[in-house]
């Protein structure tokens, strides 16, 4: 099912020629289908002691847009405007909670034995369990960045276009979709959908010498 969605295999394209767009073509729609099935890839990503501790919400209505519109900064109006949907992603504090469950289904599915089983138990979920709040959203906020980056990809190698998002009140998003907002934390939205044929990207971002952003060591 995944192969057959995706439109560009091509890894260097994918993430090479990857920019943010401002302007969608706004005919374009995409399913509820292949937006799960790119979830569904998108959740591969790699988190803190396999917590996964990210969630998703789709807004592709116009009534879900309408609420964007009330606590997203004015200048990423024509993204909410084009975009086939607005992907929010939070990082969930209460993860945790279902962590016995994940890990005693892999243990169930044969995936890691129960030796393992064992030390999970008895090293990373403590670890949570007694978490404070802050960590707790620190950890989450480095899943959801991993996932965010990892939609981003997904998405190209759909073909679609993608542009991340950080202006808007972050008070105001989990509440406005119904959602717990000291569980849910808001680490990004992401604009989705295709490129006009004629669109010209704003600007061409310049990026810093490689030399002034790293060290050996």
């Amino acid at each position: 099912m995944a192969d057959k969605q995706i439109v560009n295999n091509d890894f260097k394209d994918v993430v090479f020629n990857r920019q943010s767009v401002r302007n969608f073509d706004s005919t374009v729609k995409i399913s509820h289908e292949e937006f799960e099935q790119m979830i569904t890839e998108t959740t591969t990503a790699p988190s803190s002691c396999n917590l996964q501790a990210w969630h998703f919400v789709i807004v592709d209505t116009e009534e879900g847009k309408a609420k964007l519109k009330q606590y997203f900064m004015k200048f990423n109006t024509p993204q909410i405007d084009t975009c086939s949907a607005m992907v929010l992603l939070f990082g969930d504090t209460d993860a945790y909670k279902s962590y016995r469950d994940l890990w005693t289904k892999a243990y169930h599915n044969g995936q890691i034995d129960k030796a393992k089983l064992d030390e999970v138990f008895s090293t990373f979920l403590p670890l949570y369990e007694h978490a404070d709040y802050d960590t707790l959203v620190m950890d989450s906020a480095v899943d959801s960045s991993l996932a965010a980056m990892q939609f981003m990809l997904v998405a190209r190698a759909h073909g679609y276009d993608t542009n991340p998002i950080g202006g808007y009140d972050t008070t105001k998003a989990a509440e406005m979709f119904d959602l717990d907002p000291k569980r849910f934390v808001p680490v990004m939205a992401i604009a989705v959908g295709k490129t006009t044929k004629d669109y010209v990207p704003e600007i061409k971002s310049v990026r810093y010498p490689v030399k002034q952003v790293f060290k050996f060591a």
